[in-house]
């Protein structure tokens, strides 16, 4: 008995050393995953300043990170305002293209006339700039809010639209066969079987959607051209161009990027939140 138990714990040996080792890659791919874009950032960010003060490119031309840094401080008074308006008309615009896009992907399943005759002018807006539709709308809309909202909700709208569509009909034809067998409505069918089939698709929609509709907004300012309080980023970034103030157009550029990670970062979030527990795409694998 004696000779087995030696045997025995070095049968078990490889499989303890098998999970530590899945253990260690673990915690190796959890460190490098905020490591490594980490690192590259900084080596950008050193890059650049380096590029600047070998070169001794004037400020006016290409301003430092330092210098960014410093204006982003000192006009916070000017760009933080200026954050809000556009953060608020992307969130509205966000919001309202979840409700639009999901409503009448929901139509769409329910409906296969509904989709054949929408469908196709969903698909033209989305082709279609905004750069283009945009001179038109502010034409006819004389509310300045409304216009932007309405530019924001365009590039915003068909991701959403596009991916929820796809994942309610990407049902199992087989249990949709089961649940009409056991006498499910279309109600229940859409329910308990399409919406959380699509989930994943749908956010997955939502997190290219949030990136587009902040794009959407600071295409609409650029259009609208109107200064004073109620400005957002892209007129700052305009009237600072007019000015020659390049740090502060770089300043208020490092903000719509910053915001624009911060978005994706929270719909990703929200993603992990909702699917880890049961759907492939989010569930950990182990190495």
């Amino acid at each position: 008995m004696s000779l087995a138990d030696p045997a025995l714990a070095a049968g078990d040996t490889p499989v303890d050393a098998d999970e530590l080792a899945r253990a260690r890659a673990r915690r190796r791919e959890r460190v490098l995953r905020w490591l490594l874009p980490s690192v590259t950032v900084a080596l950008m960010i050193v890059l650049w300043d380096r590029i600047v003060a070998w070169n001794e490119i004037p400020h006016y031309i290409l301003p430092g990170p330092g210098l960014v840094a410093q204006t982003l401080v000192k006009d916070a008074p000017i760009l933080l305002p200026a954050l809000g308006v556009t953060l608020q008309i992307t969130l509205m615009a966000l919001a309202v293209a979840v409700v639009g896009g999901v409503g009448l992907a929901v139509l769409f399943s329910l409906s296969r006339w509904a989709e054949m005759c929408f469908y196709p002018f969903a698909v033209i807006l989305q082709v279609t700039p905004v750069v283009s539709i945009a001179p038109l709308i502010f034409i006819y809309v004389d509310n300045r809010l409304a216009g932007l909202l309405l530019c924001a909700w365009i590039v915003a709208f068909f991701p959403i639209l596009s991916n929820t569509t796809l994942g309610l009909n990407s049902t199992d034809h087989n249990l949709r066969d089961l649940y009409r067998i056991y006498g499910a409505t279309r109600w229940q069918r859409l329910r308990y079987l399409q919406i959380p089939t699509a989930l994943p698709y749908f956010l997955g929609g939502l997190r290219i959607a949030g990136g587009l509709s902040l794009i959407g907004a600071v295409v609409a300012e650029y259009v609208a051209g109107t200064g004073g309080i109620g400005s957002g980023l892209a007129f700052r970034i305009l009237e600072a161009g007019y000015r020659l103030n390049i740090p502060r157009m770089f300043a208020a550029l490092a903000l719509i990027a910053l915001t624009g990670v911060v978005i994706f970062a929270v719909l990703s979030l929200i993603t992990h939140l909702m699917l880890h527990k049961w759907h492939e795409s989010a569930i950990k694998r182990e190495n």
